[in-house]
């Protein structure tokens, strides 16, 4: 446990990626940086599946050691369980070891000077003279800090924001995952359906030798869902059990309409700097987490923090994102309210007309800027008629169960 001071630079509430990567940062300009974290330490099953592009990779060193392994390929599957392959000659993603990563990712701040208070929950949080204080406690154990600054990176879910009337952004995913042993998966695979994952999806993304983590999101009930699948997979011979535990997390989808106030910002999963097509935050929250570090760097050192301060922080990261969060947003909306039958027409037509072949060579696809492909899809006269001749879900109704099937 790192010795406690009364007085820091800057406190960081939580230590996932985004908020160690401000710590690191900062600490690293020789800064004083606290990070208080309320679990025990940075080990524990993360509901993430972890996976990175190689961009990622190159712009920040996460090491090997932490990366199960690499994928250039996946195969996509229907409602009715038609598969479509996408695949590129280089690998395009890396599936990282969630635990071993946030670890890492700690320790590496630590090294640059953070120190890190794990155990300690904020119970309160206000403006004082100078910066703000935060009330936490361990244990029992009360004990009041003051920062200069706050950087809220709590992930999903808390409800600080509402102590500086930034409030959330009222749309938001469950998610729920397992790590299961294979018998048969070697590629990551993606589920579509409303009897799978309503208005998403869930995977498969094979880890180390025989294990792989199986999760989804969705709107409601996701792990009614997730057992769903596991039941299914073990049916069909693909895990060796559906018994298996399972951890949960929320995933905002809708960036926060303020990410600043007076002495603070907001960054990460917290703020909402999430892909609405995924749920992926770990590389956009790293960019924002390098934008709130610079922002702060500016603003420590001229002894300036009012919200006015701290209003390019913002301005920065949407000039950056903003495209890809509204595209995407709005890709996801139009996404739930497609029937079954729709989505496994799109599917037919993905194929048929060549355009999955045409994105998988065009230089402009990427696991994490979508609003490109996104276009080049809305584009397309063959599927916007598609689209339209299909007769609406509420016409219809769809037929129970649910198929997970293979090539």
């Amino acid at each position: 446990m790192a010795e406690i001071r009364k007085s820091y630079d800057v406190l960081v509430i939580g230590a996932g990626p985004s908020g160690s990567q401000v710590a690191y940062k900062l600490a690293g300009m020789g800064y004083v940086v606290g990070v208080i974290e309320k679990k025990e330490n940075l080990g524990g099953l993360v509901c993430c599946t972890g996976l990175v592009s190689n961009e990622c990779v190159e712009k920040y060193p996460i090491p090997e050691n932490v990366i199960y392994r690499w994928a250039n390929s996946a195969t996509l599957y229907s409602p009715s369980g038609k598969p479509i392959h996408v695949e590129r000659e280089e690998a395009q993603v890396a599936v990282l070891n969630r635990t071993a990563f946030n670890q890492h990712w700690g320790e590496r701040a630590q090294q640059a000077g953070a120190a890190y208070l794990f155990g300690y929950e904020v119970k309160d949080i206000a403006r004082g003279k100078g910066g703000a204080s935060l009330e936490i406690s361990h244990r029992g154990e009360n004990l009041t800090l003051q920062g200069r600054a706050v950087v809220i990176a709590t992930g999903f879910g808390t409800q600080l924001l509402d102590k500086f009337g930034l409030g959330g952004s009222g749309d938001f995913a469950m998610g729920s995952q397992a790590e299961v042993e294979t018998k048969d998966i070697e590629e990551v695979s993606v589920f579509f359906g409303n009897k799978i994952a309503p208005g998403f999806f869930s995977w498969i993304a094979p880890t180390s030798r025989g294990k792989a983590l199986v999760g989804l999101l969705s709107r409601k009930n996701s792990a009614f869902y997730l057992k769903k699948i596991l039941v299914a997979l073990a049916a069909d011979d693909k895990i060796v059990s559906a018994a298996v535990k399972m951890s949960y997390g929320g995933v905002t989808l809708k960036p926060l309409p303020h990410t600043y106030s007076d002495n603070l910002l907001v960054v990460g999963t917290a703020a909402g700097q999430v892909k609405p097509i995924t749920g992926g935050g770990i590389y956009f929250g790293l960019i924002c987490a390098d934008i709130a570090a610079n922002t702060l760097n500016r603003a420590l050192e001229a002894d300036k923090l009012a919200a006015d301060d701290l209003a390019g922080y913002q301005r920065v990261w949407r000039r950056k994102l903003a495209r890809e969060l509204t595209t995407g947003y709005w890709a996801r909306k139009a996404y739930e309210m497609l029937s079954d039958h729709q989505v496994d027409r799109v599917f037919g037509l993905l194929e048929s007309t060549g355009i999955i072949e045409e994105l998988c060579q065009a230089e402009e696809l990427s696991f994490d800027w979508h609003a490109d492909v996104i276009a080049r899809l809305m584009g397309q006269k063959l599927l916007e008629r598609a689209l339209n001749t299909i007769e609406r879900p509420f016409n219809r109704k769809e037929k129970p169960g649910i198929v997970i099937k293979n090539n």
